[in-house]
């Protein structure tokens, strides 16, 4: 986040504290309108409390969403309507998910807790011809244009508490609750080594200190 003064730090974070919102959740419908209107499989990466799971399964055939704490899986199997056509795993992604190819594979905020370009590579494995990856991440802020964002998403991040808790009696559950660990990967970096194991990813920076990348494969 942008480096602001203390006393203002405080403030955000007691505000926050008391109408929390979902960042991730915050592009699930920005995923889906990047999909196909029906697809036969998908993978979810880094599933959670299986929102966006639950999401792609309405237009999927099948959808697997995998995750390293069982605890949220757990969580996601109570959540998931039965009859939906979604299986959650624990496990790691890089090993434990089928091999058959996806016509989607998704992850959201969870790509920094692996190895980038290793990532990537399995994703470009597991995906079908003609399918589409797309991942939200996070970003280490390096280049003044990223403190720009950042600075801009500040207000924003303000505007999004107040009405997404408008009228509202509880806090909505996180779609993701796992430990939060700091991005280490500046976009500079993210942008050279994507394009190097996906050639024609498109890239951008995004408020609410997250990136996007989108990969349709040929």
């Amino acid at each position: 986040m942008t480096t602001l003064p203390p006393r203002i730090v405080r403030a955000l974070d007691q505000f926050h504290a008391t109408r929390p919102w979902d960042h991730n959740a915050h592009y699930h419908r920005w995923i889906l309108r990047r999909l196909p209107r029906r697809f036969n499989r998908a993978l979810d990466v880094g599933s959670g409390s299986g929102v966006l799971a639950g999401l792609l399964a309405s237009r999927a055939g099948a959808v697997d969403g995998i995750d390293i704490d069982p605890t949220i899986v757990d969580r996601a199997r109570e959540l998931t309507d039965p009859a939906a056509p979604v299986s959650f795993t624990v496990g790691d992604a890089l090993k434990d998910v089928p091999p058959a190819p996806y016509d989607v594979i998704t992850c959201v905020a969870t790509i920094h807790h692996m190895p980038f370009s290793d990532a990537l590579a399995c994703f470009r494995r597991r995906l079908a011809s003609g399918g589409t990856l797309i991942v939200v991440g996070v970003y280490r802020p390096q280049a003044r244009s990223d403190h720009l964002i950042d600075a801009v998403a500040v207000p924003a991040n303000v505007t999004m508490a107040w009405i997404k808790n408008k009228g509202r009696k509880a806090p909505r559950p996180a779609s993701m609750t796992a430990s939060t660990r700091p991005a280490t990967m500046t976009f500079a970096d993210i942008v050279r080594d994507a394009r190097q194991a996906l050639p024609g990813a498109r890239l951008h920076r995004r408020l609410f200190w997250r990136y996007t990348l989108v990969w349709h494969r040929h």
